[in-house]
């Protein structure tokens, strides 16, 4: 070490000279891997409860569908409409969202056998989790929005199209094209005699079931990225 000069009485800091000039190691440019990684793990660990909460809001709203005005007799005697039976928010929505987001937690939290995995074995876990619940998601969406579409299944009245049969139970709005239902609220009360308020249980619960497979796909693409970045940070590291 170079002894330090000294200006108008006052000395400066001694400094090795080596210490100004010596490049930064391999080691401080890959500082920052772990730190990525443990962030890619958090992420993990709460992509995989908010997918697993909104998949069990999907089969809540699912199952409130087949029971319109809280009466079980609509479903006992057959008149749910097919695109609450179909159950894409049971199994499409819920179960296959589920399934992924079980996955995506294990893999955040390394338990089990993720814990010795390889980078490329957690990336495709992630791709398989990610296109299973994007998925069942895209399938929830599809149905939601079909069935906003057509409307609610329920009895109105058809006696001025057919004179032999005063009611029927069927979609009513899925044939009107002068006036769209989800707009116009003055046909909501007037068209469905049965269940009562069936057209606003049916875009209730249909548009929560299209917000929430909205959020799945936003959090499946968010997962993914967050699996790319963690792989990336994984083979850096080594």
């Amino acid at each position: 070490m170079t002894p330090c000069p000294v200006l108008w009485g006052f000395p400066y800091l001694s400094v090795p000279v080596t210490e100004l000039h010596d490049p930064p190691s391999i080691g401080s440019r890959t500082l920052s891997s772990p730190c990525v990684m443990a962030c890619s793990r958090t992420c993990s660990r709460i992509l995989g409860l908010s997918l697993g909460t909104t998949a069990l809001c999907a089969a809540v709203a699912n199952t409130l569908l087949l029971f319109p005005n809280w009466d079980v007799t609509y479903l006992l005697r057959g008149l749910i409409g097919r695109h609450a039976m179909l159950g894409s928010g049971l199994w499409g929505g819920g179960l296959m969202v589920l399934i992924a987001a079980t996955l995506i937690s294990l893999m955040g939290w390394r338990y089990g056998c993720f814990s010795k995995i390889g980078p490329c074995c957690r990336m495709l876990t992630a791709l398989l989790s990610s296109g299973l619940a994007l998925l069942g998601a895209f399938i929830c969406f599809i149905t939601s929005g079909v069935a906003l579409k057509d409307g609610p299944f329920c009895m109105f009245d058809v006696s001025p199209f057919n004179q032999t049969q005063a009611w029927e139970h069927g979609y009513p709005f899925k044939d009107l094209h002068n006036r769209n239902y989800l707009y116009d609220h003055s046909l909501w009360n007037s068209v469905c005699l049965e269940p009562s308020k069936a057209v606003v249980w049916h875009v209730c619960f249909f548009s929560t079931l299209l917000c929430i497979s909205l959020l799945q796909i936003l959090l499946v693409v968010i997962h993914f990225i967050n699996s790319f970045l963690g792989l990336f940070c994984s083979l850096c590291e080594k």
